[in-house]
């Protein structure tokens, strides 16, 4: 088997190499029609940081936005402060973090619902903001789109955003379903409340799928990828999970964390804002032939990677 040049890189980390390479080989061996690649988005799919500042997340862009008041901005920024540390504490059990990140997450969305924020702003919003998704996102999308390889995108933040940053840069092709907290608007459009269930980090599973319209694919075999403990259960709900492969991109607090994400994930990426070892393995696994990534309407994918 020829290898994937991008492990070689030198942001990628693998507590077991040999392991990764038979796993892929059977990703390879299963086929396009038992793949399925379930990712997260914030920090995963859109960058960390670009040239030393942080890149905001889907929550971030609503909290920084016009339609906030400076006063709730403040008071996001202050709920940021306390409860991160703890989200990252690697002292902490999960178990200590739930009810910390559901009083989080309740805190925050009650605050954005105090704004009248209107359906009609949300595209302005994202216009206006610093969001940057990791470089390759086209190769990436269109890759899987035109493989038809469903991406199941797995968000604690805010699934209208998510939505709306993957659609203005001409990646919300069918076969992407979002799972995230997403926003209800009240007859004149103004967001009154968010719908349940409430997705924070670390309950992306099973629990918030079981009464929902989402469903994880019936494909065996998956690639997951993901930026914290929380993402590892994602796909955990996948029936009759067969080959499962693990990419981890490691952002933040590096050397406290990395021992840990060598432990959970089969491959970490450190500090490493690109897509380009995904894209490597994929094009790895995936029949070849394939035509040239197109964008939604067939005009050439964008080529821009900055911020949208």
């Amino acid at each position: 088997m020829a290898e994937v040049e991008e492990l070689m890189k030198t942001s990628v980390l693998m507590r077991n190499p040999q392991r990764v390479r038979e796993t892929i080989a059977s990703l390879r061996t299963g086929g396009v029609d038992k793949l399925q690649v379930i990712s997260d988005f914030d920090m995963t799919l859109s960058r960390f940081g670009f040239h030393g500042r942080r890149c905001p997340t889907s929550h971030n862009i609503l909290d920084s936005s016009k339609v906030v008041s400076e006063v709730c901005q403040q008071q996001l920024k202050d709920l940021f402060h306390f409860y991160y540390p703890i989200e990252i504490d690697p002292n902490r059990t999960v178990d200590e973090k739930l009810p910390l990140m559901v009083d989080w997450w309740t805190k925050a969305h009650g605050l954005l619902c105090q704004q009248k924020i209107q359906r009609g702003q949300l595209a302005q919003i994202v216009r206006d903001s610093d969001v940057m998704l990791r470089e390759g996102f086209e190769a990436f999308f269109n890759t899987l789109h035109l493989s038809h390889v469903p991406l199941f995108i797995f968000s604690a933040g805010v699934g209208d955003i998510v939505e709306e940053i993957t659609r203005q840069a001409g990646v919300l092709h069918p076969n992407v379903q979002v799972v995230s907290n997403f926003m209800d608007f009240n007859e004149d459009g103004v967001l009154w409340r968010f719908k349940d269930p409430l997705i924070h980090t670390y309950n992306k599973n099973s629990s918030v799928l079981e009464g929902s319209s989402a469903q994880l694919q019936a494909r065996p075999n998956v690639i997951l990828l993901g930026d914290s403990m929380g993402d590892l259960t994602m796909a955990d709900s996948v029936p009759g999970l067969s080959i499962l492969l693990k990419i981890g991109f490691l952002n933040d607090k590096v050397e406290e964390q990395r021992e840990r994400y060598l432990d959970a994930y089969d491959i970490v990426l450190e500090k490493d804002e690109t897509l380009d070892v995904v894209i490597g393995i994929l094009q790895h696994i995936l029949p070849g032939d394939r035509p040239a990534p197109r964008g939604p309407a067939g005009e050439a994918a964008p080529l821009s990677e900055g911020p949208l």
